[in-house]
């Protein structure tokens, strides 16, 4: 069974990282990074980088697929190779899924057409306009096609996932092997939970909320 994550210049680190290291381990389960081309593809931030094992036209079936978010995206919303392997490699899928605002790149592909689906809480809204069902929760699933919420979120849906691909023991062995049990030291994780001058601020920064595509 192969497990695609898709990479493209500017994605979300932990978008991608998350859903490897929860896939990455599981009996039976090839995980691999697609992009453009094979070699090192940089992150959002500049100064990380994941190295394709394969490019998009090396990889044209795989059980999972896994598209990340990220300021580089908004390249790609248009259409395009990324958007046409995304589209190519669901007509065969058992599970597609998204991490944070790869699930507009979903809704770009028209994937998502009449689904509910999530997003970045800065970002779940756009998805209607490309004909998804936008749904404040963590992790949403419709059919074959998983949603997960922020960067963080994807831990929890690839989580949930290996269940699905592997069984209970195998993704609690994840799980316990990753030591995920998540304690963080502040309650500011949703919109609902952080103190308003931080929300303020975070929409601000936001590039949705100012009218930026990616």
């Amino acid at each position: 069974m192969r497990a695609a994550i898709v990479l493209f210049e500017g994605f979300t680190l932990l978008d991608a990282a998350g859903p490897y290291e929860m896939w990455s381990g599981l009996p039976g389960v090839e995980t691999v990074f697609v992009a453009a081309e094979r070699g090192p593809v940089r992150d959002a931030g500049g100064g990380a980088a994941l190295v394709a094992q394969a490019s998009l036209g090396e990889v044209d079936r795989a059980e999972v697929v896994c598209v990340p978010g990220g300021p580089g995206q908004g390249r790609h919303m248009g259409g395009g190779p990324l958007v046409e392997w995304v589209r190519q490699v669901d007509g065969a899928s058992t599970w597609t899924t998204s991490v944070c605002t790869g699930s507009l790149v979903l809704a770009a592909a028209g994937l998502l057409e009449g689904r509910r689906a999530t997003s970045h809480w800065a970002a779940v809204e756009e998805l209607g306009r490309w004909g998804a069902v936008p749904v404040r929760e963590r992790v949403v699933w419709e059919g074959k096609y998983v949603t997960a919420a922020g960067v963080s979120a994807g831990i929890d849906m690839a989580l949930a996932l290996a269940e699905r691909l592997a069984g209970l023991q195998a993704a609690q062995l994840v799980q316990l092997a990753t030591e995920y049990d998540p304690r963080p030291p502040f309650d500011a994780g949703s919109v609902e939970s952080a103190p308003a001058g931080v929300v303020a601020l975070a929409r601000s920064y936001s590039r949705f909320l100012l009218g930026e595509q990616g």
